[in-house]
């Protein structure tokens, strides 16, 4: 229950948006999707999004309502927080269900776990990959062709 993510889970989230000019969206290009976006800058953006909702554009219209009703009442108006707990005690029970332990405070959240001590096979893979005469030089020339320059020209 979110003012910005659909009933079926979508995130509506500008910096995913393809970078089209829509005046109706509300949104400047510069807003949208671009080649420079990385994984960090998209986490860092729908978290932002998750504690800071946009109302102007909501995708969930009810609880962007809702949202704004709790916010300007400054935490007087519950409606909102109760149907958040509701869900969270849901999603906390079906978690449990599942096996999965749900942190519930910031040193749960915070658990660091201990490296695993070095493993003498963990370069079997590439010791599988290559062969001998690959790692070692050998032949060297067994992947070129040299009638063929690659530039189509004969």
């Amino acid at each position: 229950w979110h003012p910005n993510i659909y009933e079926n889970g979508d995130v509506c989230i500008s910096i995913l948006h393809p970078p089209v000019d829509d005046p109706q969206s509300g949104e400047l290009p510069s807003e949208r999707w671009n080649p420079t976006q990385n994984v960090r800058t998209i986490l860092l953006s729908v978290i932002s999004l998750l504690n800071e909702p946009n109302t102007f554009s909501p995708a969930n219209v009810d609880a962007s309502v809702m949202y704004r009703k709790w916010r300007d009442s400054k935490g007087k108006d519950r409606e909102y927080v109760e149907i958040i707990r509701k869900q969270v005690l849901a999603t906390k029970a079906e978690a449990e269900r599942d096996g999965v332990k749900v942190p519930t405070t910031l040193a749960e959240y915070c658990v660091r776990t201990r490296a695993p001590p070095p493993d003498e096979g963990s370069d079997l893979f590439y010791d599988y990959y290559y062969e001998d005469d690959d790692v070692e030089g050998g032949d060297g020339d067994c992947c070129y062709d040299e009638d063929d320059s690659g530039n189509e020209e004969s």
